[in-house]
């Protein structure tokens, strides 16, 4: 059993390693074009940019003490 255990916890460990390099395209392929109305290709880091609608910043907002809630008009029993 330990004969098997020890070359896959390995292989594990071995394949969580990551090589850290910049980002370059695959031999025999390119960027994308430049984006209508610019003449600038953008750069691979450009394109791994999040825009602020796909990661919007979180409001951190705590309670300090418990509030009444309002009443809601379309909390309705169920038929």
């Amino acid at each position: 059993m330990h004969r098997t255990v020890l070359p896959l916890a390995f292989a594990a460990l071995l394949a969580g390693c990551g090589q850290r390099a910049e980002l370059e395209p695959l031999a025999g392929s390119t960027l994308p074009p430049a984006p209508y109305g610019q003449e600038a290709r953008p750069a691979p880091e450009d394109l791994l940019a999040l825009d602020p609608q796909a990661a919007p910043e979180r409001s951190v907002e705590l309670r300090k003490r418990s509030e009444e809630r309002e009443d809601d008009p379309f909390d309705l029993p169920p038929e």
